[in-house]
């Protein structure tokens, strides 16, 4: 005669349902991450195209009218002196000056070495106020948009969307508010000005500007050394 044996039911530990909520947990976390990626990256290509009709910043702050101008209808002198007093490197980097930024860390860390395109990144799909998940996420968006932009089409998004003052947003509203003009008529001394106010918009007057000679120095320069060739469309004859 054989004994009959109980049939044997085998329980998962506490380690095994732990093991298995933090499979399931980082499975649900790379699917979340997966399609914020393509959502970003469908924004982007969007945006290559269709010119953005505002930002979060913008619909919250502005105050002036504003219109989209293109690259080609602003003064290239005005696109110059931007990029010199913000970004002089703009045509040599993918997104990050490391150059910049290693000067920024043997300085002490006590000025910023943000590019063109992260504050194109920042300004036109998230925040303004400091947070790790703001830099985090303009550190993913920012090689995107250099890969799917070109540099002109970074620099017109970028001047089209940056603050210039206390609800002045963008180089018509800009140009118009306080100068008088049009984008295509700024002069060097106008530009100047203009872009010596983007680092602090609330707090500076283009009309009151102490940096604008260092800029406008800086914009001739730029167009010597060949730094402003990516944006520069060639003189016509």
């Amino acid at each position: 005669m054989f004994r009959k044996t109980a049939a044997r039911t085998d329980h998962p530990t506490p380690a095994t349902r732990r093991r298995a909520l933090l499979r399931r947990g980082l499975g649900w976390l790379r699917w979340l991450v997966l399609r914020a990626l393509v959502v970003m990256l469908v924004l982007v290509g969007l945006f290559a195209l269709v010119n953005p009709p505002t930002t979060i910043t913008i619909a919250r702050e502005a105050t002036e009218p504003r219109q989209w101008t293109r690259l080609a209808d602003i003064s290239p002198v005005l696109a110059r002196s931007v990029v010199a007093a913000e970004d002089a490197n703009f045509c040599h980097h993918w997104g990050f000056d490391m150059v910049e930024i290693r000067r920024v860390i043997d300085s002490g860390g006590r000025r910023g070495a943000s590019t063109i395109t992260q504050q194109t990144a920042k300004n036109l799909y998230l925040w303004q106020s400091r947070s790790w998940t703001r830099k985090a996420l303009e550190t993913l968006l920012t090689p995107m948009i250099e890969a799917l932009w070109s540099k002109r089409r970074i620099l017109e998004v970028y001047l089209n969307i940056a603050e210039f003052g206390d609800g002045v947003f963008g180089i018509h509203a800009a140009a118009a508010h306080y100068f008088g003009t049009t984008p295509d008529r700024l002069t060097a001394t106008q530009s100047a000005r203009l872009a010596a106010v983007l680092p602090a918009p609330k707090l500076r007057n283009p009309r009151q500007s102490r940096r604008s000679a260092a800029i406008a120095d800086g914009a001739a320069t730029i167009l010597r050394d060949g730094r402003a060739a990516c944006f520069t469309l060639p003189a016509r004859d």
